[in-house]
This record gives structure tokens, sequence and C-alpha cells, in this order.
């Protein structure tokens, strides 16, 4: 069964077979070496995996430039987060004369080899403002790019030594993603993107979704992300229930996507869509404030920002849904485009708001989440209370 072309008209693999990986280990062990953050980590492996296509590499200086200021590769292909290696003056000046460089982890394992194609300065206020709409370094990607180097390393990658997978279990690549829709015999897909539980006000946009397409692609995020965030694992295990006792058998697949929060809002939320297109999605869910943080952008800007590119040119078709919520006097999910009550009679809560409730050992109301996802969080914080 023909599956949604990748974008860039292939999916690219940047793994090498075993005998090219010994001998690429043996030579990088006398390379000059750069260390990778884990968002560097996370990028190498999604390069590497395709998930990244067209991306073979960090950006060279063309790429970089378009991408900031156009989001479009310098080809004219839409691409809209700069996927880059950053290193200190010092670091870019010691690699001038440097055609390969050994990539390493924290630990100083070598995991990945550079192509070193380029280096050049970059103005990191610039992409903050382009990329994130603020130079505020309270914004976690602000603050991320600002605490590191400001030059960049431009060249093809490939990945040496697979990391070790927290989630074993689970797909995280798209070509293992894409083999499990066509056993499936799924011909359109839908993709959620969250970093965050699954409540009834997800459940209900994905119930919408099902509808009109034959599948659905939960894909939860399990990079790194902030700190008062809910771990990955966690999350996990309350998806795996979630689906197995309220979702039909046959019309799921959970999938990891092992990629870090930037919280670049409507820049992000075209990103998450081009690469589930990677991932065999024909279709993509785009809620209110994705991938947003504090009150960095506007409520509906990462809906409106897919109206800048043609449906030609992003190749997945966005879904754009409201803010949903139970309505007591309803008596069910709605939205501000299907309910006429005042808000007194809507149940909704922040996440803040809800992390406050499970520390506190408190369930939230059944209209707001399941309980079997509760029974989860709760592990996180303390023992389950007594119903």
């Amino acid at each position: 069964m023909s599956l949604i072309t990748p974008h860039g008209g292939h999916l690219v693999n940047r793994r090498l077979s075993p005998r090219l990986r010994a001998a690429a280990l043996e030579r990088a062990a006398g390379l000059p070496r750069v260390t990778l953050s884990n968002v560097h980590l996370a990028d190498l492996l999604l390069i590497a995996t395709g998930a990244y296509s067209p991306l073979t590499g960090f950006l060279t200086r063309a790429d970089y430039q378009a991408v900031v200021d156009s989001m479009h590769l310098s080809n004219g292909l839409p691409w809209s987060l700069p996927i880059t290696l950053a290193v200190d003056a010092e670091t870019a000046h010691s690699l001038r004369h440097t055609e390969e460089v050994a990539l390493t982890d924290r630990d100083g394992r070598i995991v990945g080899l550079l192509e070193l194609a380029e280096i050049f300065p970059f103005d990191r206020e610039h992409e903050a403002r382009q990329v994130y709409r603020t130079t505020d370094a309270a914004h976690p990607g602000v603050a991320r790019l600002l605490a590191g180097g400001d030059h960049l390393l431009g060249g093809d990658v490939w990945l040496l030594v697979e990391p070790q997978w927290a989630f074993p279990h689970l797909p995280h690549t798209p070509g293992e993603t894409r083999a499990l829709i066509v056993e499936q015999g799924w011909r359109s897909v839908v993709g959620f993107q969250t970093r965050n539980p699954v409540h009834r006000a997800h459940e209900y946009i994905q119930k919408c979704a099902l509808e009109i397409v034959d599948g659905l692609l939960l894909h939860p995020l399990v990079g790194e992300t902030k700190d008062d965030d809910i771990p990955a694992a966690i999350r996990i295990r309350s998806y795996e229930r979630l689906l197995r006792e309220y979702y039909p058998a046959g019309r799921t697949l959970l999938a990891a996507f092992p990629a870090a929060m930037r919280y670049a809002g409507p820049r992000e939320a075209i990103h998450h869509a081009l690469v589930r297109k990677n991932y065999g999605c024909t279709h993509f869910i785009v809620g209110r404030d994705h991938a947003g943080v504090g009150n960095y952008y506007g409520t509906y800007d990462a809906q409106r920002i897919f109206h800048e590119f043609t449906p030609a040119e992003l190749g997945i078709t966005p879904l754009f849904f409201e803010h949903t919520f139970f309505c007591r006097r309803c008596g069910g999910m709605a939205s501000a485009k299907t309910c006429p009550h005042d808000r007194e009679h809507h149940v909704t809560l922040s996440g803040t708001a809800v992390r406050a409730l499970l520390q506190r050992g408190e369930i939230p109301p059944p209209e707001f989440s399941r309980r079997e996802v509760v029974e989860v969080l709760l592990s996180q914080y303390q023992a389950v209370p007594s119903a």
C-alpha cells in the first residue's frame, strides 16, 4: 500500500551498515570531538532515522538563514525550525581545518560523525526574535539558545551508535511507524502531538478526527521538556491505559517521538506537522496555542501560521480545533463553536492546577480527566486515595 510521500520526496537514512559503522568508529577515534547536548543528541537521531527528512545533517549557512528568515530551506522547501549545532568561538577556531568531527555524548562516548562543511557565526538574538518571537531569557527555548555557543557547525551527519531507548516496546522511527500503518491497512492517519497526559478534551478532538480518517497516531514527545512537565514514562503508562480502555481496537497506534521540546509555538506547530508526514500521517491536529509556553503567542497563532503555506507545499492536512471542555448544562464535551452556555458551566483546569491537585493527592473532576489516567498520574506523587 502506498503511504504519503515523505517531506522532500524520500525518507532520509543516515545510519551505516555494520561494516561501514565499525570503520567509521575506528576513524572517529582519532578525530577532533564535539560534545552534544541532549537536544543535539535527539536531533542527530531524528536526522539519521528520517524524521527530519529532507535534512541530512545540521544546517549550513544558506539553509540556516533561509529557515530563520523565511521558514523555507534554500531550495524553497518549507522548513520552520533551524536544526543546528552551536559551539563556542574557541571550539569553532580549533576546527577551521577539520573535515570530519566525532560527535560524543556527555560521557565522552562517540555516537556520530559530522562531515564538516561550514563553520559560521550567527546572531542568537535575531534567531530568537524570528523563531520564538521574543528575546526574553525567561522563555525556555530562548534561554537554551542564548546559553549555547555563537558559531554553528554545518554538514551531513552519520549516526554511529544507536541510543539506549527508554521505550523499547514503542516504535520511534518513521520506518517502524510506517510499517505498522501499512500492516493496519490505513490509508489516512491523523497525528496528535502531545507532551501532556491525554485529558477528556484531547480525547474528544482525537475521536472527532477519527470520524474522518482510518487511524490515529498518538505521538507523544518523549525528549527533553521543562522540569515541571510530567515525565515521559508516567505519561506513556497513562496513554497505554487510556487507549486500551476507551479507544477502538485497531484504530489507534501509540509511538514515541524522541525529540526535545522547543516551545516555539507557531513555528513548532508547522515543524510538528511536517515531521508527522514523515511518520506516515496524512492529517495533523492543531489545537489552540500549540507548542506554546507562557503568554508569548496568541491563542490562534499556531493555526493561522498554516495559512502562510499552500496545501501543496506542506503536503499534510491540518485539522484546527477549538479549546474543548465538559459543559455541565450540555451534559457532554463541547467547544465555543457548539456550546451556548456561560463559562460557569464549563469544567476547565490548567496544567498547573492539575499538578497542584495531584500533589495534594486530590482527584481532578471526572469531566476533566478519566479516573484511569488520574490513577497513573497520582503514582508519580503519592499513593492513589480510596474512591
